[in-house]
Protein backbone atom coordinates (compact mmCIF):
# COMPACT_ATOMS: atom_id res chain seq x y z
CA UNK A 1 0.00 0.00 0.00
CA UNK A 2 1.40 3.36 -1.05
CA UNK A 3 1.53 6.20 1.48
CA UNK A 4 0.76 9.60 0.07
CA UNK A 5 2.64 12.48 1.70
CA UNK A 6 0.53 15.50 2.62
CA UNK A 7 0.66 18.24 0.06
CA UNK A 8 2.35 21.56 0.79
CA UNK A 9 -1.10 23.21 0.55
CA UNK A 10 -2.44 21.02 3.39
CA UNK A 11 0.61 21.74 5.56
CA UNK A 12 0.27 25.47 4.93
CA UNK A 13 -3.45 25.30 5.73
CA UNK A 14 -2.72 23.48 9.00
CA UNK A 15 -0.14 26.08 9.99
CA UNK A 16 -2.54 28.90 9.11
CA UNK A 17 -5.31 27.31 11.17
CA UNK A 18 -2.94 26.82 14.11
CA UNK A 19 -1.96 30.49 14.14
CA UNK A 20 -5.57 31.61 13.72
CA UNK A 21 -6.64 29.42 16.62
CA UNK A 22 -3.70 30.62 18.70
CA UNK A 23 -4.60 34.27 18.17
CA UNK A 24 -8.18 33.51 19.11
CA UNK A 25 -6.82 32.12 22.38
CA UNK A 26 -4.70 35.24 22.83
CA UNK A 27 -7.77 37.39 22.27
CA UNK A 28 -9.74 35.30 24.74
CA UNK A 29 -7.12 35.89 27.43
CA UNK A 30 -6.97 39.62 26.67
CA UNK A 31 -10.76 39.87 26.95
CA UNK A 32 -10.55 38.08 30.30
CA UNK A 33 -8.03 40.67 31.48
CA UNK A 34 -10.21 43.51 30.16
CA UNK A 35 -13.19 42.25 32.17
CA UNK A 36 -11.04 41.82 35.28
CA UNK A 37 -8.60 44.77 35.19
CA UNK A 38 -7.39 43.96 38.71
CA UNK A 39 -5.40 41.16 37.04
CA UNK A 40 -3.04 43.88 35.80
CA UNK A 41 -2.08 44.96 39.31
CA UNK A 42 1.02 42.73 39.25
CA UNK A 43 2.38 44.57 36.19
CA UNK A 44 1.18 48.09 37.02
CA UNK A 45 0.92 48.82 40.74
CA UNK A 46 3.50 46.29 41.94
CA UNK A 47 6.37 47.36 39.61
CA UNK A 48 5.82 51.04 40.41
CA UNK A 49 5.80 50.20 44.11
CA UNK A 50 9.06 48.25 43.79
CA UNK A 51 10.74 51.02 41.79
CA UNK A 52 9.78 53.76 44.26
CA UNK A 53 10.48 51.63 47.33
CA UNK A 54 13.95 50.54 46.29
CA UNK A 55 14.91 53.85 44.68
CA UNK A 56 13.98 56.08 47.60
CA UNK A 57 13.93 53.83 50.69
CA UNK A 58 16.77 51.38 50.10
CA UNK A 59 18.67 53.33 47.44
CA UNK A 60 20.12 55.79 49.93
CA UNK A 61 22.03 53.00 51.71
CA UNK A 62 23.17 51.01 48.65
CA UNK A 63 26.38 52.12 46.97
CA UNK A 64 27.13 51.29 43.34
CA UNK A 65 30.73 51.01 42.16
CA UNK A 66 32.08 53.93 40.15
CA UNK A 67 29.56 56.35 41.58
CA UNK A 68 26.82 55.18 39.19
CA UNK A 69 23.23 56.17 39.90
CA UNK A 70 21.38 53.52 41.90
CA UNK A 71 18.15 54.41 40.08
CA UNK A 72 19.73 53.45 36.76
CA UNK A 73 21.31 50.40 38.37
CA UNK A 74 17.89 49.39 39.75
CA UNK A 75 15.60 49.59 36.71
CA UNK A 76 17.15 46.68 34.74
CA UNK A 77 16.95 44.57 37.91
CA UNK A 78 13.25 45.17 38.42
CA UNK A 79 12.57 44.59 34.72
CA UNK A 80 14.42 41.29 35.01
CA UNK A 81 12.32 40.33 38.01
CA UNK A 82 9.11 41.22 36.17
CA UNK A 83 9.93 39.11 33.12
CA UNK A 84 10.86 36.15 35.34
CA UNK A 85 7.39 36.35 36.85
CA UNK A 86 5.94 35.65 33.39
CA UNK A 87 6.24 32.03 34.54
CA UNK A 88 4.01 32.86 37.51
CA UNK A 89 1.34 34.33 35.25
CA UNK A 90 1.22 31.48 32.74
CA UNK A 91 1.29 28.76 35.42
CA UNK A 92 -1.63 30.17 37.40
CA UNK A 93 -3.56 30.76 34.17
CA UNK A 94 -3.15 27.18 32.94
CA UNK A 95 -3.92 25.68 36.35
CA UNK A 96 -7.00 27.88 36.69
CA UNK A 97 -8.30 26.79 33.27
CA UNK A 98 -7.68 23.14 34.15
CA UNK A 99 -9.44 23.46 37.51
CA UNK A 100 -12.49 25.14 36.00
CA UNK A 101 -12.82 22.60 33.19
CA UNK A 102 -12.20 25.17 30.47
CA UNK A 103 -9.48 23.03 28.90
CA UNK A 104 -11.97 20.14 28.67
CA UNK A 105 -14.32 22.41 26.76
CA UNK A 106 -11.52 23.38 24.38
CA UNK A 107 -10.75 19.72 23.80
CA UNK A 108 -14.33 19.19 22.61
CA UNK A 109 -13.79 21.79 19.88
CA UNK A 110 -12.10 21.09 16.52
CA UNK A 111 -8.95 23.03 17.47
CA UNK A 112 -5.34 22.09 18.03
CA UNK A 113 -4.23 21.50 21.62
CA UNK A 114 -1.09 23.46 20.84
CA UNK A 115 -3.13 26.59 20.15
CA UNK A 116 -4.18 26.73 23.80
CA UNK A 117 -0.56 26.75 24.98
CA UNK A 118 0.62 29.15 22.28
CA UNK A 119 -2.22 31.55 23.02
CA UNK A 120 -1.59 31.44 26.76
CA UNK A 121 2.16 31.95 26.23
CA UNK A 122 1.74 34.98 23.93
CA UNK A 123 -0.89 36.52 26.23
CA UNK A 124 1.39 36.08 29.26
CA UNK A 125 4.30 37.68 27.42
CA UNK A 126 2.08 40.64 26.46
CA UNK A 127 0.93 40.84 30.08
CA UNK A 128 4.51 41.10 31.34
CA UNK A 129 5.44 43.54 28.56
CA UNK A 130 2.91 45.95 30.01
CA UNK A 131 4.90 45.85 33.24
CA UNK A 132 8.13 46.59 31.34
CA UNK A 133 6.51 49.64 29.71
CA UNK A 134 5.09 50.85 33.03
CA UNK A 135 8.48 50.53 34.71
CA UNK A 136 10.22 52.31 31.84
CA UNK A 137 7.82 55.25 32.17
CA UNK A 138 8.23 55.28 35.95
CA UNK A 139 12.00 55.09 35.58
CA UNK A 140 12.06 58.01 33.15
CA UNK A 141 10.06 60.01 35.67
CA UNK A 142 12.61 59.43 38.46
CA UNK A 143 15.75 59.91 36.38
CA UNK A 144 16.48 56.61 34.61
CA UNK A 145 17.83 56.99 31.07
CA UNK A 146 18.91 54.80 28.17
CA UNK A 147 22.36 56.20 27.41
CA UNK A 148 23.46 54.06 24.47
CA UNK A 149 22.26 53.83 20.89
CA UNK A 150 18.90 52.70 19.53
CA UNK A 151 20.19 49.34 18.31
CA UNK A 152 21.61 48.40 21.72
CA UNK A 153 18.40 49.50 23.43
CA UNK A 154 16.31 47.28 21.14
CA UNK A 155 18.69 44.36 21.70
CA UNK A 156 18.26 44.68 25.47
CA UNK A 157 14.47 44.57 25.19
CA UNK A 158 14.75 41.61 22.80
CA UNK A 159 16.87 39.72 25.35
CA UNK A 160 14.25 40.42 28.01
CA UNK A 161 11.48 38.95 25.86
CA UNK A 162 13.63 35.96 24.87
CA UNK A 163 14.32 35.18 28.51
CA UNK A 164 10.61 35.61 29.23
CA UNK A 165 9.86 33.02 26.53
CA UNK A 166 12.12 30.54 28.34
CA UNK A 167 10.36 31.24 31.64
CA UNK A 168 7.00 30.61 29.98
CA UNK A 169 7.95 26.94 29.48
CA UNK A 170 8.83 26.70 33.16
CA UNK A 171 5.41 28.16 33.96
CA UNK A 172 3.64 25.68 31.65
CA UNK A 173 5.50 22.83 33.35
CA UNK A 174 4.54 23.95 36.87
CA UNK A 175 0.96 24.81 35.87
CA UNK A 176 0.47 21.37 34.30
CA UNK A 177 2.20 19.54 37.11
CA UNK A 178 0.52 21.01 40.21
CA UNK A 179 -3.15 20.44 40.87
CA UNK A 180 -4.39 23.79 42.23
CA UNK A 181 -3.80 27.52 41.87
CA UNK A 182 -2.94 27.70 45.58
CA UNK A 183 -0.21 25.08 45.14
CA UNK A 184 1.15 26.95 42.12
CA UNK A 185 1.20 30.25 44.01
CA UNK A 186 3.08 28.69 46.91
CA UNK A 187 5.62 26.92 44.72
CA UNK A 188 6.27 29.93 42.49
CA UNK A 189 6.58 32.33 45.40
CA UNK A 190 9.10 30.16 47.24
CA UNK A 191 11.17 29.49 44.11
CA UNK A 192 11.11 32.69 42.04
CA UNK A 193 11.42 35.29 44.79
CA UNK A 194 14.67 33.85 46.24
CA UNK A 195 15.98 33.38 42.69
CA UNK A 196 15.46 37.06 41.81
CA UNK A 197 16.89 38.37 45.08
CA UNK A 198 19.88 36.02 44.99
CA UNK A 199 21.29 37.90 42.01
CA UNK A 200 22.66 41.30 41.06
CA UNK A 201 19.16 42.62 40.35
CA UNK A 202 18.96 44.92 43.38
CA UNK A 203 22.44 45.00 44.92
CA UNK A 204 26.01 44.64 43.62
CA UNK A 205 27.52 41.21 44.14
CA UNK A 206 30.98 42.49 45.19
CA UNK A 207 30.30 42.73 48.95
CA UNK A 208 28.76 39.26 49.16
CA UNK A 209 30.64 36.35 50.76
CA UNK A 210 32.63 34.42 48.15
CA UNK A 211 30.35 31.37 48.05
CA UNK A 212 27.21 33.51 47.84
CA UNK A 213 28.71 35.80 45.22
CA UNK A 214 29.56 32.80 43.04
CA UNK A 215 25.95 31.56 43.19
CA UNK A 216 24.59 35.05 42.47
CA UNK A 217 26.87 35.67 39.50
CA UNK A 218 26.07 32.32 37.89
CA UNK A 219 22.35 32.97 38.37
CA UNK A 220 20.83 33.42 34.87
CA UNK A 221 18.93 36.48 36.11
CA UNK A 222 22.24 38.18 36.89
CA UNK A 223 23.50 37.83 33.31
CA UNK A 224 20.18 39.13 31.97
CA UNK A 225 20.26 42.16 34.27
CA UNK A 226 23.93 42.85 33.55
CA UNK A 227 23.25 42.63 29.80
CA UNK A 228 20.53 45.28 30.11
CA UNK A 229 22.82 47.52 32.17
CA UNK A 230 25.61 47.23 29.62
CA UNK A 231 23.38 47.77 26.60
CA UNK A 232 21.54 50.71 28.18
CA UNK A 233 24.62 52.24 29.80
CA UNK A 234 23.06 51.90 33.25
CA UNK A 235 25.93 50.98 35.47
CA UNK A 236 29.54 49.95 35.72
CA UNK A 237 30.97 47.04 33.77
CA UNK A 238 31.52 43.87 35.73
CA UNK A 239 34.82 43.91 37.62
CA UNK A 240 37.64 41.64 36.52
CA UNK A 241 36.97 39.41 39.52
CA UNK A 242 33.37 38.74 38.45
CA UNK A 243 32.35 35.32 37.15
CA UNK A 244 32.44 34.55 33.42
CA UNK A 245 28.67 35.11 32.80
CA UNK A 246 28.96 38.74 33.87
CA UNK A 247 31.98 39.30 31.63
CA UNK A 248 29.93 38.34 28.55
CA UNK A 249 26.33 38.95 29.70
CA UNK A 250 24.64 39.28 26.29
CA UNK A 251 26.00 35.97 24.98
CA UNK A 252 25.40 34.27 28.33
CA UNK A 253 21.78 35.45 28.42
CA UNK A 254 21.24 34.09 24.92
CA UNK A 255 22.72 30.72 25.94
CA UNK A 256 20.67 30.59 29.15
CA UNK A 257 17.46 31.45 27.27
CA UNK A 258 17.94 28.80 24.60
CA UNK A 259 19.20 26.23 27.11
CA UNK A 260 16.32 26.71 29.57
CA UNK A 261 13.83 26.48 26.70
CA UNK A 262 15.36 23.21 25.49
CA UNK A 263 15.25 21.84 29.05
CA UNK A 264 11.78 22.94 30.11
CA UNK A 265 9.82 22.72 26.83
CA UNK A 266 9.85 18.90 26.40
CA UNK A 267 8.91 18.30 30.04
CA UNK A 268 6.24 21.00 29.88
CA UNK A 269 4.63 19.52 26.76
CA UNK A 270 4.72 16.04 28.27
CA UNK A 271 3.19 17.23 31.57
CA UNK A 272 0.45 19.16 29.77
CA UNK A 273 -0.36 16.20 27.49
CA UNK A 274 -0.52 13.88 30.49
CA UNK A 275 -2.74 16.27 32.46
CA UNK A 276 -5.17 16.69 29.54
CA UNK A 277 -5.15 13.06 28.39
CA UNK A 278 -8.42 11.15 28.13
Amino acid sequence: MTTVAPSSEKVATHQTNLWQQSWIMVWRNLIHTKRMPEMLSDVTIQPVMFVLLFAYVFGASIQVAGGASYKEFLLPGIMGQTIVFTAFIVSTGITGDLEKGIIDRFRSLPISRSSVLIGRAIASLLHSSIGIVVMAITGLAIGWRIRNGFGEAVLAFALVLLFGFAMIWFGILVGSWLQSVEAVNGFMFTSLFPLTFLSNAFVPTDPMPTWLRTIAEWNPISSLVQAMRVLWGNGPDAPASAALPLQHPELTTLIWSVGLTLIFAPFALRAYAKRTAD
